[in-house]
């Protein structure tokens, strides 16, 4: 039985010698198309998210998800030995798409993105990988700090609460400067931009994560729904 997926609650706010010597080296060396690691290949998207993988991948998945939904960390780990040999072949792309649910939600995917498309699925990861300790440091320090927050403009609130989460000790980590992390805080465009997909929900996601395989609504909310759905392709 699948699990449940994630019930939202949307945040309403203003993720590239001759002869024998010539032989061996012909039977030696890949091509350069089998040489190509497609999970290298990253760039934002139109409606907000990144993608990650061959743009003209024969099955394109997109993925809503939330940083602060335990089944969308659950799906991040579960995934990884099924999927990355798929993007990496260049079969296989995936979207991540962002649900913003609440400010802390909102404070992990602006440290997610500050590395750009390049880096994104890599901060990405190690977010989720450490959403059980910073999700409960950040609803404390929500809790224990909410006169202070509330004096401040919306980009110090955030970037505040993403420190006393942790989420910045895990950007610093992946290679995040303090500088970065200041002016992805104060970038209100990319901010805007990054609350696209959450503006936008289709009809069918009820919940997190959502998964569409080319185009259609899959219904899986875990690796074991959403791999019949590839595997059929």
């Amino acid at each position: 039985a699948h699990p449940p997926p994630h019930r939202m609650n949307v945040m309403r706010t203003a993720f590239h010698l001759a002869g024998l010597a010539v032989l061996t080296a012909a039977v030696a060396v890949p091509t350069q198309a089998q040489q190509r690691d497609w999970t290298r290949t990253a760039a934002a998207t139109p409606d907000g998210g990144y993608l990650i993988g061959n743009p003209a991948a024969a099955t394109k998945i997109v993925e809503y998800a939330s940083y602060t939904c335990p089944h969308c960390a659950h799906f991040a780990a579960e995934s990884k030995a099924g999927l990355q040999p798929l993007l990496r072949s260049g079969s296989t792309s995936i979207e991540y798409r962002q649900l913003v649910r609440d400010p802390l939600d909102l404070a992990a995917v602006i440290v997610a993105r500050c590395g750009g498309a390049s880096r994104f699925a890599r901060i990405s990861d190690a977010i989720f990988a450490g959403q059980g300790t910073w999700l409960g440091r950040g609803a404390d320090f929500a809790r224990t700090n909410r006169e202070t927050l509330s004096k401040a403009e919306p980009g110090a609130q955030l970037r505040g609460l993403a420190e006393g989460a942790g989420l910045l000790a895990i950007g610093r980590a992946q290679g995040l400067t303090d500088a970065d992390l200041g002016r992805c805080f104060a970038d209100k465009a990319a901010i805007d931009r990054a609350l696209l997909s959450t503006r936008a929900v289709p009809p069918e996601v009820k919940g997190t994560p959502a998964f569409f395989v080319n185009g259609r609504y899959t219904g899986a909310h875990d690796w074991a729904g959403l791999r019949p759905h590839l595997a059929a392709r």
